[in-house]
């Protein structure tokens, strides 16, 4: 396990070029340039058998702010712990929460090598506040929780973010149970942020754009429908409008109506 002040070296070697990657290929779709001929060719490919996957990225990406933007101003939480962050781009978790409130303390966690490459735009932190970046995946939940320890206080609501990290998690590794036990760790007043890609009879390019993928790309997804998808927040107090289209959690007002409906579902729940 890496924290963002520890060396770098060898994770070029940990870099497969030869193979599309989902965190390269979202930072296509998301107009960035850390990706690869490989990763565009096959964002190019899925976005012709899904036309929809540029806009669910980008409402995704704009869920993330709006999510962290309402638990900052207006619940008052300082801390996050953003697991499966991506590579960095525009309006990241700490800065969006340290424009607000500049004390925020922010443990970004992610095991993409590239990710990791580019971590130091992660740790572009505020002087009142703390940001650190953890080499981990997902299912080391007990090191993930350790190593934030020492940025975070575990004993004070800490918002934790899994937008679109949980699809990489199969049903045989108990995916509702690993959320579980990182929100079992959490004090009362702490925050789950989760999105997920779903799957729903009235959106098959979805299933077929997925089907592509686990045959090309790496890491696998698992779809899950919309209710699948809620009992990530079992126990939790679902935050309004519960768990929808993440265009349509709280959209900006002077949108011009209800925002489309994309693949990716969210929700924000509270620990009581």
């Amino acid at each position: 396990m890496t924290s963002g002040d520890a060396h770098q070296d060898g994770i070029g070697e940990r870099i497969d070029t030869s193979r599309p990657h989902t965190a390269r290929i979202w930072n296509y779709w998301l107009g960035g340039k850390d990706h690869y001929p490989v990763d565009e060719e096959a964002g190019r490919q899925i976005r012709a058998l899904h036309p929809g996957i540029v806009d669910y990225a980008q409402a995704d990406r704009a869920f993330l702010g709006r999510a962290v933007h309402h638990l900052t101003a207006d619940v008052g939480i300082r801390q996050f712990l953003d697991i499966g962050t991506g590579l960095p781009t525009a309006d990241n978790t700490h800065e969006v929460a340290q424009r607000i409130a500049p004390e925020s303390r922010i443990v970004y966690v992610d095991n993409d090598p590239l990710v990791l490459r580019h971590a130091q735009a992660l740790l572009t932190s505020s002087p009142e506040g703390s940001t650190d970046y953890i080499d981990a995946d997902l299912r080391d939940v007990d090191e993930i929780l350790a190593v934030a320890a020492k940025t975070l206080d575990l004993t004070r609501p800490v918002a934790l973010i899994l937008l679109g990290v949980v699809i990489f998690v199969g049903d045989d590794e108990d995916p509702y149970g690993l959320v579980r036990r990182l929100v079992d760790a959490l004090p009362a007043g702490s925050h789950l942020v989760l999105s997920h890609t779903i799957t729903r009879p009235d959106m098959p390019d979805v299933d077929e754009a997925v089907a592509f993928w686990n045959a090309n790309g790496t890491p696998k997804l698992n779809q899950r429908t919309p209710e699948q998808v809620t009992r990530f927040f079992d126990g939790l107090r679902l935050l309004e409008p519960g768990v929808v289209s993440c265009s349509r959690w709280r959209p900006s007002a002077g949108t011009g109506g209800e925002p489309a409906e994309v693949a990716m579902f969210a929700g924000v729940g509270r620990k009581e």
